[in-house]
């Protein structure tokens, strides 16, 4: 589905606001177009019968969809998992009663790869099914790629915001860690699990940040002259596609075009180190908290999920902590880095959507961003030569949110 085929949330909001448009109206819309899609692409694990429409607060009439691992007291919470299919918690996770709120109406749970694991749901890429639409958000994307919503809501424990974002041609914006509540969600590593947002461009989901939350986080204008941007060549970034290589050369090239003073950074050997420590921190906290499910679900689980807290539970406690010093070392080296730079650019993905939906992707790109706690978000743009989006990551110091979305909502208009 082509771009222009999505739900503009700043249009919804101007024509709400201009009395062009009725709360019920635009989420009568929203139903209409999720009747009309999702038999195909299965971005919803429950639509809601009759949503709540509030006609007052900043996201009066803007549907959004809620990733299934968050807690809903009026629709059932699987967790993308056959164990909990007919649980209904009783009260809201805190990122929906903020959302309510603020006067938004939840339209549905949308669908999750097995407790936000690898386990793939049936959700396909709007822009082509055959092919992946990345996870373990790939509902909350798939469902702003195919126009059916203007704003959802996901989670990122490696790169499950930014890489379904960059598969799906969306904007996917993990905040700094803990900028949004993650109480009353199904978490799989606490220390990593952080809840992220989705919408058609990055001005959209800068405006859905600042509408949810009340803070200052709309996109702002910006001075090229001012902003230091660097091309992050990180240990991995030889791995990645040609295609996605060329599209972050070009990404640099236009930015500098534009003004921007565009430089090439080198990985520091502490951030490289904490990469690798990703996995032992997510895989050991995993079978902390995952472990009771284990006990009690392990019929109705995925061998790979089985596997994965398996071999977090075999993790010993000096291990993990070694880890959790390589983070601490690797997030001083960042605070570092960032003295020189303003914005990294690196790749949102390996390459394009990968074909097949037994696989949801590599994260490698993303996990580091994750573990440091900085805000990351996947600017679309690039389009692979078989037709697939590719996306591009843009980085910024923790808590400089708003720079981040400001930057990068100018480095959309030049992709």
């Amino acid at each position: 589905m082509a771009k222009n085929q999505m739900m503009s949330l700043a249009a919804l909001v101007a024509a709400r606001d201009a009395g062009k448009a009725t709360p019920d109206l635009m989420v009568a819309l929203c139903r209409d177009a999720i009747a009309r899609e999702d038999g195909a692409v299965k971005a919803f694990a429950h639509v809601a019968e009759d949503p709540v429409i509030t006609s007052s607060g900043p996201l009066a009439g803007i549907a959004i969809g809620v990733k299934d691992i968050f807690d809903s007291f009026d629709q059932p919470t699987a967790y993308g998992s056959l164990a909990y299919a007919a649980h209904q918690p009783a009260v809201d996770a805190a990122i929906i009663d903020m959302a309510r709120r603020r006067g938004a109406t939840i339209i549905g749970k949308t669908a999750t790869t097995e407790f936000a694991f690898f386990h793939p749901a049936e959700t396909v890429n709007p822009h082509n099914p055959a092919h992946t639409p990345g996870g373990s958000s790939s509902g909350s994307a798939a469902a702003i790629a195919a126009g059916m919503i203007p704003a959802a809501i996901g989670t990122q424990t490696g790169g499950s915001v930014v890489r379904p974002a960059s598969f799906c041609g969306v904007a996917g914006y993990k905040p700094s860690f803990r900028l949004l509540p993650a109480t009353g969600m199904k978490h799989f590593a606490p220390s990593l699990d952080t809840v992220g947002l989705f919408a058609a461009s990055v001005s959209d989901v800068a405006l859905l940040a600042e509408l949810l939350t009340g803070r200052d986080l709309s996109a702002a204008s910006v001075d090229p002259a001012k902003i230091r941007i660097g091309l992050y060549r990180c240990s991995e970034l030889e791995t990645a596609d040609p295609e996605m290589r060329d599209a972050l050369d070009r990404a640099a090239d236009n930015a500098a075009e534009a003004g921007f003073d565009v430089g090439e950074i080198a990985e520091p050997e502490a951030m490289a180190q904490a990469r690798q420590a990703h996995s032992i921190i997510q895989d050991h906290e995993a079978g902390l908290v995952c472990g009771p499910d284990l006990a009690r679900f392990r019929d109705q689980m995925s061998p790979r999920l089985i596997e994965a807290i398996e071999r977090g539970q075999a993790i010993a406690p000096a291990t993990y902590d070694e880890a959790r010093r390589h983070a601490k070392r690797g997030r001083a080296a960042a605070r570092l880095l960032f003295g020189e730079v303003d914005i990294l650019l690196t790749p949102s993905a390996p390459g394009a959507a990968p074909s097949g939906l037994e696989t949801t992707g590599d994260p490698r790109f993303n996990k580091l961003w994750t573990l440091m706690g900085t805000p990351a978000l996947n600017i679309p743009g690039f389009t692979a030569a078989n037709g697939l989006p590719l996306g591009i990551q843009a980085v910024a110091r923790f808590g400089q949110d708003k720079a981040l979305l400001s930057t990068a909502a100018r480095l959309e208009t030049l992709f």
